[in-house]
């Protein structure tokens, strides 16, 4: 059985979000999501998630592609969120291309193309000056 894991907000769930987890999904037989924690989310991106944690959590454990959900509060951690999820793979989007090459030693590196045209960042900024 080939593990397969990842990591994410998730937030403000879209179609460039399905389509990469599909897609990840396809590079084994489960699918592991690690999903940042708010306070992570805060630290990494200066800003709370829209959606809380446990909605989030909620959203992604209702896709049928989804195996599994943990908690991912440290980006220090992924070495260690890979071995003890035991996963074969770790993919990403091609936005991070080469940044977790360093993981090689211990599984496979995916870099998957995201989704022309669509990012959170964007949507929520459409919404921010829609309603302004």
């Amino acid at each position: 059985m080939r593990r397969v894991i990842t990591f994410g907000t998730f937030d403000v769930l879209h179609i460039g979000h399905i389509r990469i987890l599909k897609r990840a999904r396809a590079e084994g037989d489960v699918l592991i999501v690690g999903l940042s924690s708010d306070e992570l989310n805060l630290s990494k991106k200066g800003r709370n998630p829209i959606y809380p944690y446990h909605s989030r959590e909620e959203l992604l454990a209702s896709l049928r592609f989804v195996d599994k959900i943990f908690t991912e509060e440290s980006l220090e951690k992924k070495r260690d969120y890979i071995i003890q999820h035991k996963a074969d793979v770790l993919v990403m989007g091609d936005d991070w291309y080469g940044k977790f090459d360093e993981f090689k030693d211990i599984c496979d590196v995916v870099y998957l193309p995201r989704t022309p045209s669509i990012s959170t960042t964007e949507i929520i900024e459409i919404i921010k000056e829609s309603s302004e």
